[in-house]
């Protein structure tokens, strides 16, 4: 099986559906389902002209990611490959520093704007947590992903490289992320701090955040769940968007609890998926989601959204036409800049309150 395109090119993104591969009952014989004919989607009209040349660019390097069953460093290499040269692409936009550290006893990458923090900044920090289906995405998925918050926001952010599978299961990635935590309370207040990831990040932000109150630890003043949130993968999306972004049909979604990282997790476990607790769920901080309209994730997005709103918890969600899972990965698009100063201005809103 091969990683369906809008994974291809993400490379901190989640494992894509098992499209066509896994056999299943077909959810055409249900009452309730809907059988789609063939039928051919033009690309959004809605999204921008630099998207519209990426996403083909896509349908075609898509074709050359590595087999999703074949050795884990290849695939690795081939992720790390991709983002060292968003990374360049990255640093010529923004100047930053980077230092590779650890805290806690976990490796961490220090990313800050090479003029100096920003002085509105200079209290606060924001935590990364790098996507990449807990399989691939350390250093270079990270700074993909901090240095555009780095440059723009003026924030030191400090990625950190969790544990993952196979060679890990849960909760590793959540006891990593809660080491760098307690460092960091030594030296800033709680409402100082932001915790913010993308697609497997996105979860892992949601279950570290989970584990932080649930160990009575003072919560984060906001949180970034971007491309994954509070539960697992469903929905509506989770069998349109694949075939919206060149994959066939789905009749098997995957789930979280498929990836290796995930051998031996309960379903109902709120400390995987913290949907499973609404009471939990409303000890949240203001929460920030970003999804696309073809990204698999895009519904259960929408249903965390609701969740946190439901709850009472002060949460944003914002959805691009035409974009696919982890569309901000490349920094060319105006879709991916819109996506940065709204992630900078949720955190300027929101931390030290």
């Amino acid at each position: 099986m091969r990683i369906p395109v809008f994974l291809a090119l993400a490379a901190w993104a989640f494992v894509a559906s098992a499209a066509g591969v896994a056999p299943s009952t077909s959810t055409a014989r249900r009452a309730d389902a809907v059988q789609l004919s063939a039928s051919t989607v033009p690309y959004s009209s809605f999204a921008s002209a630099a998207s519209r040349k990426v996403f083909r660019r896509m349908l075609e390097q898509g074709r050359h990611a590595p087999p999703l069953d074949g050795p884990i460093q290849a695939s690795r290499a081939y992720y790390a490959k991709i983002n060292r040269v968003r990374v360049q692409v990255m640093r010529k936009r923004w100047a930053v520093h980077i230092e590779r550290s650890t805290l806690g006893g976990v490796p961490v990458q220090i990313v800050t704007p090479a003029a100096g923090i920003a002085r509105a900044q200079r209290d606060r920090v924001l935590v990364n947590l790098h996507g990449g289906a807990f399989l691939w995405g350390a250093r270079y998925g990270g700074l993909v992903e901090s240095i555009p918050l780095a440059g723009l926001g003026g924030y030191k952010v400090i990625s950190v490289d969790y544990r993952q599978g196979p060679e890990h299961v849960f909760p590793a990635a959540s006891e990593d992320v809660e080491a760098v935590y307690r460092v960091l309370l030594k030296r800033y207040k709680a409402a100082d701090i932001g915790l913010y990831g993308c697609s497997a990040g996105g979860i892992l932000t949601a279950e570290a955040t989970a584990r932080i109150l649930v160990h009575k630890l003072p919560a984060p003043g906001a949180i970034g769940t971007y491309c994954s949130s509070l539960t697992d993968l469903g929905g509506d999306s989770a069998y349109l968007a694949p075939m919206l972004t060149g994959g066939g049909p789905v009749t098997h979604p995957l789930k979280l609890l498929d990836l290796p990282y995930f051998r031996g997790v309960q379903a109902d476990d709120p400390l995987a998926f913290p949907a499973n607790d609404p009471k939990l769920v409303a000890r949240f901080p203001p929460t920030l989601l970003i999804t696309g309209t073809r990204d698999f994730t895009m519904s259960s997005m929408v249903y965390s959204a609701n969740l946190l709103e439901r709850e009472g918890v002060d949460a944003e969600l914002h959805v691009w036409n035409g974009m696919w899972h982890a569309f901000f990965s490349d920094p060319g698009m105006p879709e991916s800049q819109q996506a940065y100063a709204v992630m900078v201005r949720f955190f300027d809103r929101h931390l030290g309150h």
